[in-house]
């Protein structure tokens, strides 16, 4: 099982400096301990009810969506400068043969954590005897 993102090597480099707009507010830290593989999520502004995390042929794909709600008192604003951003975001990771049954998530203070238990995966080794 592999934690590689679903993009090439090389252009997921160039994320480290130029982040795009979905990805920026997406920031993550995988690390592997006791078996199991751990993604770590920094998602400020968002509640549970935003957050979707799916599986499909071998990818976990975390989505996220931030409404603007504009209410009648925000339209008499004349805003300055909004930096905060709104919309839907997504990431997905390549994690192989993975054990779909067995993923938890919990998110608490704008921090989504997830636990992927590798799958056992049989041994097919064979020493083949040379005559």
């Amino acid at each position: 099982m592999n934690l590689i993102p679903r993009k090439f090597y090389l252009d997921d480099m160039f994320d480290d400096f130029m982040p795009t707009r979905k990805e920026a507010n997406m920031k993550c830290d995988i690390y592997e301990k006791e078996g199991d593989y751990h993604i770590e999520m920094d998602m400020p502004g968002f509640s549970k009810e935003d957050i979707t995390i799916e599986t499909n042929d071998g990818y976990l794909t975390i989505k996220a969506t931030k409404n603007d709600e504009v209410n009648e008192e925000d339209s008499n604003k004349n805003y300055i400068r909004r930096e905060r951003s709104y919309g839907e975001y997504e990431r997905s990771f390549y994690l192989g043969d993975l054990d779909q049954d067995n993923i938890n998530a919990s998110f608490n203070n704008g921090v989504l954590k997830i636990t992927v238990p590798k799958k056992e995966t049989p041994d097919n080794k064979k020493k083949i005897e040379i005559n």
